[in-house]
Formats: structure tokens, C-alpha cells, sequence
């Protein structure tokens, strides 16, 4: 094999490299929390508007066997805590926001109760279980070989562009019986950010809560 073979195949290895280090549009195992307990059962499968989600529906779970859904405050899980890229002032902004868009979007669905007491409740538990910011995703003409390993060199110095990202776990739990009926990982990507050192804004993320809420809104009732 002469030299000029060899460039190339170190050329097309190096774009391969690039290539599966691209984000994924759903968590992956090693990014689940714990919130849920249990993520055996979850599958891929779309929101309204498309957004690649994990989820799992019990079966013959219906909306309309319940009066109403209480809204339990919003948290962050594990428990989050500054850092030199997100600040405590921007992590309880990004709460408040999110408490407030889901609550009004259950409102929008349902009847929203102030307390889980009584029969025929539903709970939401809702946790942020991350907020990060990850390499954006190749374009198609950084798939071009020299194009990819000169994309590889800047993530590799901290240099390439990257999307903030969220992480929220949901579960609804039938109050009656204590026992999950509906559960969901999504992961969702906001404005971009310079590099992997700039800071994230609450302002980056959301969009990516705008666009969970209003999948909440326009799911299917079951």
C-alpha cells in the first residue's frame, strides 16, 4: 500500500471518529438519573412535534379515569449546584421558568389541583436531571474528510461550537394504587454556545422547555 492510500484511510478514520462522536437525540443509559427507578420499559418513540423521546404508557392507562393532576414541585435531580459554566442564579431561573410553563400546560390539558389528597388523582413528579451543553452535530460539509479532521482538532481544544442541553425525567403516578402509569426521558437542545468554557444562560435552555411544554399540551389524551 503506498503512502498516498495510507493518507486517505487515515483521512476517512479520522471523519468515522468525528462521526460517532456526534450528540445523540435521546439520553443514552449512562445519562439516566434515577429519578425513574425503573427505565427497563421505555421506548423511542415521537412527541407531537416530532422530538425523539424515551417513554413508557401503562397499559389501559386513561386521562379521563382521573379528576384532576396535582403538579409536585419541580427539582432538580441529583441536586444541582453552581458551576464556573452555570451559576445558582441561572439554575433557579431555569427552575422557575420550567415550574411555571408545565404547570400552565397541565392547566391547559386537565384540571389542576392544589393538593394530592383524595381518590382518582394523578401526581406529576418532574426533575431537571441535567443541564449541560454538548459539540453540536456534523453539517453535511464537515462530512468531506479534511473538513472532519479539522472539526475533531477544534472539539478536541474545546473550540467547536456546542448546543445547551437539558435533561428532564417526568412520571405520573396514580395516587390511588402509588404505581407509575406514565413515564418519559427527554433530552432537548437550545441556543448554541461559543465553547465547551462559555458560560450557559437560562435563555439558552428555553427553548428547549417551550418546546417539552408544548408537547405536553398537544399530546394525545389517552
Amino acid at each position: 500500500m503506498n503512502n498516498k492510500k495510507r493518507f486517505i484511510i487515515k483521512i476517512l478514520l479520522a471523519a468515522g471518529l468525528v462521526l460517532t462522536g456526534c450528540s445523540s437525540k435521546v439520553a443514552e443509559q449512562k445519562q439516566f438519573s434515577g429519578f425513574l427507578g425503573d427505565y427497563s420499559t421505555l421506548q423511542v418513540a415521537d412527541s407531537p412535534s416530532g422530538h425523539k423521546v424515551l417513554r413508557w404508557i401503562a397499559p389501559g392507562f386513561k386521562e379521563s379515569d382521573f379528576r384532576g393532576v396535582y403538579f409536585a414541585p419541580l427539582i432538580f435531580y441529583p441536586p444541582a449546584h453552581p458551576n464556573t459554566r452555570i451559576s445558582q442564579d441561572t439554575l433557579n431561573q431555569i427552575r422557575q421558568y420550567a415550574s411555571g410553563q408545565i404547570r400552565n400546560a397541565i392547566a391547559e390539558r386537565s384540571t389542576l389541583l392544589d393538593s394530592s389528597s383524595g381518590s382518582r388523582v394523578l401526581v406529576a413528579q418532574v426533575a431537571i436531571t441535567a443541564v449541560t451543553a454538548e459539540n453540536e452535530d456534523m453539517k453535511f460539509y464537515e462530512v468531506v474528510p479534511v473538513a472532519a479532521v479539522i472539526a475533531s482538532t477544534m472539539a478536541a481544544s474545546g473550540h467547536r461550537t456546542q448546543n445547551a442541553t437539558l435533561f428532564i425525567e417526568a412520571k405520573l403516578i396514580d395516587q390511588d394504587t402509588g404505581k407509575t402509569v406514565f413515564a418519559v426521558v427527554r433530552k432537548g437542545y437550545g441556543r448554541n454556545v461559543r465553547n465547551n468554557s462559555a458560560p450557559i444562560t437560562a435563555d439558552d435552555v428555553k427553548p428547549v422547555i417551550d418546546a417539552m411544554v408544548a408537547d405536553i399540551v398537544h399530546f394525545p389524551k389517552q
